[in-house]
């Protein structure tokens, strides 16, 4: 385990359990939301970006915190661990609500400086479409690009901590 994904909805628990399997693995975190947004919550202009992706890819070892599936198929064939957060819409949503209502107008510490909490109805709508509109796309490009990874699928909070008891620290650092 050299080169793992996390990916899945906003609000599946993504950040919180990347961290908690940084710290037990001794692989490098990169975030791809503090990669992606700029302050003011702008997008970096898609050549830019996945020329960023690339060099994060090329690193030797890494844990990377993000669906972002439009670049799944730089990240898939570097990958060595693929980990799919798959819990219900309702969780995720409520995750999000309860994020945004202790945190709003701070910027979390996984985000880019100039990127407060806020919520709008898009982003909600992304989370409760995100089953139906995204996992299609992960799965078609897991199938494209991944097809020498089989996904570790966390269902409930429950499997996410056993993967993670279950993690050897690696003596990456």
């Amino acid at each position: 385990m050299c080169r793992v994904l996390v990916i899945g909805c906003s609000g599946a628990g993504k950040s919180t359990f990347s961290n908690k399997l940084t710290a037990k693995s001794g692989l490098p975190l990169i975030s791809l939301d503090a990669e992606y947004w700029r302050p003011g919550w702008t997008q970096p202009p898609r050549a830019e970006w996945r020329s960023r992706v690339a060099e994060l890819c090329a690193r030797d070892v890494w844990l990377m915190d993000g669906t972002f599936d439009s670049s799944l198929d730089l990240r898939l064939p570097r990958a060595d661990t693929v980990l799919w957060f798959k819990l219900p819409r309702w969780r995720c949503l409520v995750r999000v609500a309860k994020r945004v209502a202790s945190s709003y107008g701070q910027v979390r510490p996984e985000m880019t400086p100039g990127c407060p909490e806020w919520i709008d109805l898009e982003f909600l709508s992304y989370i409760w479409t995100f089953q139906k509109r995204q996992e299609p796309a992960i799965s078609e490009a897991l199938r494209k690009y991944g097809s020498h990874l089989t996904p570790v699928i966390f269902r409930r909070d429950a499997d996410a901590q056993h993967f993670i008891d279950s993690v050897v620290k690696t003596g990456q650092s």
